[in-house]
C-alpha cells in the first residue's frame, strides 16, 4: 500500500554530519504525518523527530534539538533528516515512518504508525 525506504546511512566519525532520506511510494495521497525513529544497539526504538504534510508543524525530541532536523518534500515524495554534530551515542538503525490523520501528540509512539522503511544503518565513531 504504502511503500517507504531509507537511505543516507553510513559510517563517520564524531563530529560529522549526514542526512538521511526516506522516499514514500505506493498510496501516498492523504494528510500523513512523517517521523523519523531510531533504534541503538541493545535498546529499544525511540521517537526521533516528526513533521506534519504540510510542515508547518515540527517537533524534534528535546535531546536532539539544534542537532537533528527533519524536512520534507511533497513534490518529491520525500522525507529527510539533517543530522548535525554526530555522537557515538547516535549509533543506531534510523527508520522512517507514516500515518495518516495522527493525533496531536501521538506521534510519539511507535504503536501509532501503520507504515515503516527497512532502516539505514548509522555509525558514528569516537
Amino acid at each position: 500500500q504504502v511503500q517507504l525506504v531509507e537511505s543516507g546511512g553510513g559510517l563517520v566519525h564524531t563530529g560529522d554530519s549526514l542526512r538521511l532520506s526516506c522516499a514514500a511510494s505506493g498510496r501516498t495521497s492523504g494528510n500523513f504525518y512523517m517521523s523519523w525513529f531510531r533504534q541503538p544497539p541493545g535498546k529499544e526504538r525511540e521517537f526521533v523527530a516528526a513533521i506534519s504534510w504540510s510542515g508547518s508543524s515540527t517537533v524534534v525530541v528535546d535531546s536532539l534539538k539544534g542537532r537533528f532536523t527533519i524536512s520534507r518534500n511533497n513534490a518529491k515524495n520525500t522525507l529527510n533528516l539533517q543530522m548535525n554534530s554526530l555522537k557515538p551515542e547516535d549509533t543506531a538503525v534510523y527508520y522512517c515512518a507514516a500515518q495518516r490523520d495522527m493525533y496531536s501528540g501521538s506521534y510519539y509512539y511507535t504503536r501509532n504508525y501503520a507504515y515503516w522503511g527497512q532502516g539505514t544503518q548509522v555509525t558514528v565513531s569516537s
